[in-house]
């Protein structure tokens, strides 16, 4: 089978980085993890993304699968050298293979960055790169996503059966309500989606807020809801608009609201670890 990853490079900081990235994201996830920065074919386009994996990995040893899914809109929210080799060094270092794209037409790949229309297969095509790592478990996966990652998550769980847990931190699932309550978000939006209130704005806004249907989401995956109750970008309400729409369905999920906690919960960082680090060792080990 040939390898839909064409180059991939190690993840190397400076010393000065390091010593950083130790402080922020602790030393194991740093020392004890390889991350590389990979392009892979995603629907024909060269796409740039990152792999990440434990340096210890047992004889025959099969670890869980975990796709990230990055925030942002263009090369704004990429994730660069340093985040990455944080960011996916601590998952890495909980024990996953972890993927993550950086989507078409981003950080030098090829195509255009869509905000949720043919940039999804983005995050459902890194799902055939396990293929290149023999310590992949292929049949174990979870997946995340923050922020714009969020809405990228929840679309990917209307398409595939595959995951059987999903955390979403701040989480866009409303579109139209954060585009008439929010003016950064609706400055964000424009650049991919039209002119505010057109035709073309509103269908994007309905077709990509899965508050208008969860009943796509596969019903096999648990959620783990994340929001901060001060968040002034993604509203709350995205995700309490959410859970009522699951609580409905009797979808198994848990929401949790961290008081006062902004769009990027820098006040609440342990908290959240904890609780993504045990979601994931619930669900998929």
């Amino acid at each position: 089978m040939k390898s839909k990853i064409i180059e991939r490079e190690e993840v190397i900081l400076t010393e000065t980085q390091t010593k950083i990235a130790r402080s922020g994201w602790g030393r194991d996830a740093i020392d004890n993890t390889t991350v590389e920065k990979i392009t892979y074919l995603s629907d024909g386009l060269k796409v740039k993304g990152y792999a990440a994996y434990p340096n210890t990995i047992e004889l025959n040893e099969k670890l869980p699968c975990v796709i990230w899914c990055r925030g942002g809109i263009g090369n704004s929210g990429a994730i660069d050298s340093f985040n990455a080799k944080g960011i996916f060094g601590q998952l890495a270092s909980w024990g996953y293979v972890v993927f993550a794209s950086q989507y078409r037409g981003n950080d030098g790949g090829e195509g255009k960055d869509e905000f949720g229309g043919s940039d999804v297969n983005d995050v459902l095509n890194l799902i055939d790169l396990a293929d290149d790592f023999e310590f992949a478990d292929k049949d174990v996966w979870g997946i995340e996503g923050w922020s714009r990652g969020g809405m990228m998550t929840y679309l990917t769980l209307t398409r595939s059966d595959k995951f059987k847990t999903a955390i979403v931190t701040g989480g866009i699932a409303n579109l139209r309500c954060n585009s008439d309550e929010s003016k950064f978000m609706r400055k964000l939006y424009e650049v991919t989606m039209g002119d505010y209130g057109s035709e073309g704005f509103n269908e994007k806004c309905q077709s990509r807020s899965i508050v208008n249907f969860a009943d796509k989401l596969n019903e096999k995956t648990s959620l783990l809801l994340i929001h901060g109750t001060a968040d002034n970008r993604v509203l709350p309400h995205d995700s309490l608009d959410l859970s009522y729409e699951l609580l409905k369905l009797n979808r198994e999920f848990r929401l949790v609201m961290l008081e006062n906690g902004d769009h990027f919960l820098k006040k609440h960082r342990e908290t959240v670890d904890n609780l993504r680090k045990e979601w994931f060792e619930k669900y998929l080990k």
